[in-house]
């Protein structure tokens, strides 16, 4: 007897798929935005090879659920974005988007692949690794081209393998604060503070334009938030005398008419906030400093606890999509 077996989809499949829906409906608008906006000749062709990537991805995945008899999520569309808008940004800053947000996509996408199992989900995660990591090859390429991007912190090659030596460098020497910078923690340090000064610019220009006020007493709390990182890191950069880097391509104008609806802002946020969460997480795991530690340490709570107040804030203004769910079997029998 043969035959083909047929696997439904799997939780951790519908979360990838949905949630990578979710995120490039709102890639979508923003590159609309930006090819409406942008005028340098090498980044819009680098903001339509975006375009076209988030197309073709919500494309593979509605056809996907639709095949699955799954319903295809809202997510958001041309009524969330007003392209008659004043520019928000100048000319360079829809380059540093891409590249930042293409860095995140990349390793969500890197994840997704990991948790899927079935054979057409994972093809099409490896084609989204693909295709997203040419995109944040361009940008790289188009951002040095520039003189626009911020390398990392350069070192001195040492001339020896070393290994800790417990004789000389008792463990409080080894993990206090005296201890000069790792090429671990640089890493991470260098990698946060560079999204947290993507994060300040974004949170800039949506409070020139947003005028609800408990979303704007929010998206505040998230500036001073991204503004304390930013001064912790450098100031540990610099006490090692290595120069605390800045974005310098990340500028906003004075416009103050919205381009975005308060929705896809405050969505898009949230979805920052979430990523903000799982590399601190990461930065944690890879310091053994003392005053990283407990800098870090003290950062979760804190982007957890502002994650409740925008969810809380989405649910609240009907907001928030809500992902697929198991029933309620208690319910459903009426215990």
């Amino acid at each position: 007897m043969s035959g083909t077996h047929v696997i439904g989809l799997s939780a951790t499949e519908l979360a990838a798929l949905w949630t990578t829906y979710i995120s490039e409906s709102i890639s979508v608008q923003f590159s609309r935005y930006f090819l409406a906006i942008v005028e340098d000749d090498e980044v819009k062709p680098l903001i339509e090879h975006s375009l076209s990537i988030s197309h073709a991805h919500l494309n593979t995945i509605q056809h996907i659920f639709e095949k699955e008899q799954f319903p295809v999520p809202q997510g958001f569309s041309e009524s969330d974005l007003n392209t008659a808008a004043s520019p928000l940004f100048f000319d360079l800053f829809p380059l540093s988007y891409v590249y930042a947000m293409s860095r995140l996509s990349l390793a969500k996408h890197a994840m997704n692949m990991a948790n899927v199992a079935r054979s057409d989900i994972r093809d099409f995660f490896s084609k989204c690794i693909q295709s997203t990591s040419d995109l944040y090859s361009n940008s790289v390429d188009i951002m040095l081209s520039k003189g626009l991007y911020d390398r990392p912190p350069l070192i001195p090659y040492p001339d020896r393998v070393s290994f800790v030596d417990r004789k000389e460098n008792n463990l409080s020497r080894w993990f206090g604060p005296q201890r000069t910078l790792n090429v671990l923690e640089m890493s991470e340090m260098f990698f946060n503070i560079e999204r947290n000064y993507f994060g300040l610019i974004l949170l800039t220009a949506f409070l020139q334009v947003v005028k609800d006020e408990k979303l704007k007493s929010l998206l505040l709390r998230g500036k001073e938030m991204a503004r304390k990182q930013i001064e912790f890191i450098n100031e540990k950069f610099i006490k090692d005398e290595l120069l605390g880097t800045i974005m310098v391509n990340t500028e906003v104008t004075t416009s103050t008419e919205s381009p975005f609806s308060d929705k896809m802002i405050l969505n898009l946020v949230n979805m920052l906030n979430s990523a903000a969460l799982t590399y601190i997480g990461s930065a944690l795991s890879m310091t053994t400093r003392l005053d990283l530690v407990a800098e870090y340490t003290k950062l979760i709570p804190e982007i957890m606890q502002y994650g409740k107040d925008l969810t809380d804030l989405l649910i609240e203004r009907h907001w928030l999509e809500e992902p697929p769910h198991a029933p309620n079997r208690k319910e459903l029998a009426n215990i």
